[in-house]
């Protein structure tokens, strides 16, 4: 298997919440001084890059903020592309900061977009009856990713992606997806990696949204037995990984390395 380059999920891969996945920063250490070009594509909508890469500092891993893609920085570059000047409503825990460029309002303020970030408290049915409402008067239906769970401090809880689906069936309409599983993000990864996508591989703890999604792009998937994989999302999944290691721990040597 000749691997150029990596695109790695954060959360469940690199880190839980309970700290660094155990081995991950020698593993990423190792990765580097074999040559390898690393990117960061994550789910994670609640922090800033910049807080992202200062706690990943602290757990031990060397990234700087070009080689970290955000969920919050794939759906700015795609509203600015698609949606310049329109009014966008945001629900979820997404930063402001995060969407530079984004003219954000309320839902009394006749939103031309909905953008769907990082599931929180705000999520109450008040306001997602008021995005539903928003959607069937012709709103624009954006989502940061589809993940419809997390491993949160407290144990497995839900994401954006349930709420989502829910939304999707009530409107008839489905969301355009910027993050996480849409082909688009694995292309702004490998664009970012200046690698081919026959020689990059995905690593990631949701088979679905991380390995599944990045292999029908072309690239190589490696699914890692931490964060949230469970052993049922294996046995059910509609297609195989092309690979399963125990951790991040063990990719340097299915690499060779």
């Amino acid at each position: 298997m000749q691997i150029d380059g990596l695109v790695l999920d954060m959360d469940g891969v690199l880190t839980t919440s309970a700290g660094p996945v155990p081995g991950a920063a020698a593993a990423v250490a190792r990765l580097r001084a074999a040559g390898l070009p690393l990117r960061i594509v994550t789910s994670t909508t609640s922090k800033t890059c910049a807080e992202m890469v200062a706690l990943l500092r602290e757990d031990g891993f060397d990234f700087t903020e070009d080689e970290v893609l955000t969920a919050s920085a794939l759906a700015a570059s795609y509203l600015r592309e698609r949606h310049a000047g329109e009014r966008v409503f945001l629900i979820g825990d997404a930063r402001p900061e995060d969407l530079a460029g984004i003219r954000l309002v309320g839902l009394d303020e006749a939103p031309e977009v909905v953008l769907i970030s990082g599931a929180d408290r705000s999520f109450t049915y008040d306001a997602l009856n008021g995005v539903y409402r928003a959607l069937l008067d012709g709103a624009a239906f954006v989502a940061m990713h589809r993940n419809s769970s997390w491993i949160a401090p407290a144990g497995p809880s839900l994401e954006a992606g349930a709420y989502l689906a829910a939304l999707e069936l009530a409107c008839g309409r489905r969301a355009t997806v910027t993050g996480k599983p849409a082909p688009a993000c694995f292309e702004a990864g490998l664009r970012a990696l200046g690698v081919a996508a026959d020689r990059a591989a995905m690593v990631g703890d949701d088979i679905n949204s991380d390995v599944l999604a990045a292999q029908a792009c072309g690239l190589t998937g490696v699914l890692v037995r931490t964060g949230k994989f469970r052993d049922e999302h294996l046995t059910n999944a509609a297609a195989a990984p092309d690979h399963v290691i125990g951790s991040m721990a063990d990719l340097p040597e299915l690499l060779g390395l």
